[in-house]
């Protein structure tokens, strides 16, 4: 009976570990890595070339909190932070930790609809944002929405006078009498809520996941820990810093290793990213899929001196067996690692080691973490599972969020009362605790690394006085691994069905990027169960059919 599921283990394992969790603060941590590796670098912004030793890193986040606190920002007080990757970003994110505020995270790609939303349900009370990014004028949207969001009292932009009156205040504090930082600081716990990172939900808005200093300094310390990382290790970071991908698995897994902090550029440039890693002699380096894709087929790729790379992390999506290959073989990323989580989770559960196979690392996402559980349980039930026998993905453990900020009902959907966080993700633990990731519970579609919900997306498009209902769909993609569909019924009396460009420019300047369909497809009907239910199994497969006959047409 070795074939059968009794024999089996059960898909649970542990991540037993020798080194001890981290009992402290992001700022007391900082603290004891400036005490130690004072003069090794810490931040290094590329593009801006301006660059920090450790010493000189914890002055200037003393300062800005200082700062912070001359502004009447308090403990639990929430500061919003809306920039590209940028060295004023991690400077407000380790003052925020300083003094207790909780930094709100948002996405440089939102649109005034999303920016209103997040300010008045985190209720932001300071916002520290760039002036402007690409195509979007941050300054306009929020004198545009800020009527609306009655707890901000202060707009900090990034590069104007406010924000130099603001590093001014806290430098002549630093110099007179520090001591109101030491009592703000000494009054915090690991357990305190720091960060408020916003995820789509399944139904309606963003929901903030809030995590505390235990929370995401451990999981950047373990992450580090699992590529080895030392003073010596220099991280380029393109990714991100509003995801936990970049602040996190970044900023927080080298601070707490002595290690220096690369940003090549303020948003993801290919050149700019491999130009970054060479002449900064980067060891790691870190990326979604598609981001290794690009500088793989960068033209001066080998012109590029990448031999100080040593590892790094590929995360967000899974990796191509090819993609591993040429990133090891051609990068030289030896040790790169796979890491699969959430940000609820703060953000990894499971990650893969550098002695992996490369069949390990393109076929799982790695192992369970230090000190986390994780099973596969019968999303029926709730049972684990046996070993090879796909379920929903659960984990537990010191990264499992506070909750969702002023959403405890929602929190409760999520955690159950064991403290086992559901992931809605479907997957299978092999015998020796690999776990492979084989589909999504909650319909959840992840374009360029980018995790979209489609409730969100229809909830907005039914503010449009044409659209009767709308259905939003994930469909393959060569370039992003997946792209948007809409589905659309028309409002009887509409003068004329929408398409591609119409909705677009509907959607344009109010929704991210990211998140506006690439195809519209209008009908009188969706496709129904007898129940009444929208099938969105039959609209994916129609969609494809759809798409295919229309690439047919133009050909």
């Amino acid at each position: 009976m070795s074939g059968t599921t009794v024999d089996r283990l059960p898909s649970y394992s542990q991540g037993a570990w020798d080194v001890p969790l981290l009992g402290d603060t992001i700022g007391d941590n900082l603290d004891r890595t400036a005490a130690r590796f004072g003069d090794r670098e810490a931040l290094v912004d590329f593009s801006a070339g301006k660059r920090w030793t450790y010493g000189e890193f914890v002055a200037d986040v003393d300062a800005v909190a200082l700062g912070m606190l001359g502004s009447g920002i308090v403990k639990g007080d929430r500061v919003g932070i809306w920039a590209p990757n940028c060295w004023e970003w991690v400077l407000v994110q380790y003052a925020t930790a300083k003094i207790g505020a909780i930094l709100v995270n948002i996405n440089p790609a939102y649109r005034s609809h999303e920016l209103q939303y997040v300010l008045e349900q985190a209720g932001v009370r300071m916002m520290v944002s760039a002036k402007a990014f690409k195509t979007s004028d941050y300054a306009q949207m929020i004198e545009t929405v800020r009527g609306n969001c009655p707890d901000l009292e202060d707009v900090v932009l990034l590069g104007s006078p406010r924000w130099d009156d603001l590093v001014a205040i806290g430098r002549t504090a630093l110099a007179d009498d520090r001591s109101v930082l030491d009592e703000a600081q000494s009054a915090l716990s690991p357990d305190d809520p720091i960060n408020i990172q916003y995820t789509s939900g399944t139904t309606g808005f963003p929901k903030g996941a809030t995590l505390s200093h235990h929370n995401v300094l451990n999981n950047g310390f373990f992450v580090g820990e699992l590529c080895h990382y030392t003073e010596e290790d220099r991280v380029c970071i393109p990714v991100p810093l509003y995801h936990c991908f970049g602040m996190t698995m970044g900023n927080l897994a080298c601070t707490s290793h002595g290690a220096a902090i690369v940003l090549p550029a303020p948003a993801f440039d290919a050149a700019a990213t491999l130009t970054a890693v060479a002449e900064e002699k980067c060891t790691s380096l870190y990326g979604v899929p598609t981001m290794f894709i690009a500088e793989l087929a960068d033209p001066g790729f080998d012109g590029y001196d990448l031999s100080s790379l040593r590892t790094g992390i590929m995360a967000g999506s899974p990796c191509p067996v090819e993609v591993m290959k040429q990133v090891i073989d051609r990068m030289g990323m030896r040790e790169v690692s796979i890491c699969y989580g959430m940000t609820e989770t703060s953000p990894v559960s499971t990650q893969t080691r550098s002695d992996d196979s490369v069949e390990r690392r393109v076929a799982t996402v790695g192992r369970v973490g230090p000190h986390l559980e994780v099973k596969i349980v019968d999303p029926g039930t709730g049972l684990t599972v046996p070993r090879g026998v796909p379920g929903e993905l659960c984990t537990r453990g010191y990264s499992v969020m506070l909750g969702y900020w002023e959403q405890p009902d929602k929190t409760a959907e999520a955690i159950d009362v064991a403290r086992w966080m559901h992931t809605g993700d479907l997957g299978v633990m092999d015998e020796d605790g690999y776990v492979s990731i084989t589909g999504r519970i909650k319909d959840m579609v992840i374009r360029g690394g980018e995790n979209i919900y489609p409730r969100e997306i229809e909830e907005f498009l039914y503010t449009h006085p044409d659209i009767l209902d709308a259905q939003v769909v994930g469909v393959p993609d060569a370039k992003y691994g997946e792209e948007l569909m809409a589905w659309i019924r028309m409002r009887e009396g509409a003068e004329q069905p929408l398409d591609e460009e119409s909705l677009r420019a509907f959607c344009d300047g109010r929704l991210a990027r990211y998140k506006i369909p690439r195809y519209v497809h209008v009908v009188d009907e969706f496709p129904m169960t007898v129940t009444g239910k929208v099938r969105k199994v039959d609209m994916r497969e129609q969609s494809l059919a759809i798409i295919a006959a229309a690439v047919t047409e133009e050909q």
